[in-house]
């Protein structure tokens, strides 16, 4: 998995590219704790180039959103696809997590 971090405003974009698996699940929740010791409150995760998200990925994106949270912040999913939103759905973490369709609309009035 690859990732990249950007700024846009006061929102702290993070791309996924590839799998979210257990083998990279750390390095994810190491970008996500230096944003948010960084002082980024508002985080978006763009999975719109995320094929497979494991056990493991699901439980690092939810203790990503219990840290956010513990300090004020919040996380926001985007581009995730079809697959991927049935996962969301099939474990209920759809309601853990607000999922945009696009960048675009999940930046608009973050």
């Amino acid at each position: 998995m690859g990732l990249t971090t950007s700024k846009h405003g006061d929102v702290t974009l993070i791309r996924l590219d590839g799998q979210l698996t257990v083998g990279n699940r750390q390095e994810l929740k190491a970008a996500a704790q230096v944003a948010l010791e960084g002082g980024a409150r508002k985080l978006l995760f763009d999975c719109a180039s995320t094929s497979y998200i494991d056990s493991s990925g699901l439980g690092a994106l939810v203790t990503i959103a219990r840290r956010a949270r513990e300090v004020g912040g919040a996380i926001r999913l985007t581009g995730l696809n079809e697959d991927l939103q049935s996962l969301f759905e099939l474990t209920k973490l759809d309601t853990l997590f607000e999922i945009y369709p696009d960048t675009d609309r999940a930046l608009a009035g973050y």
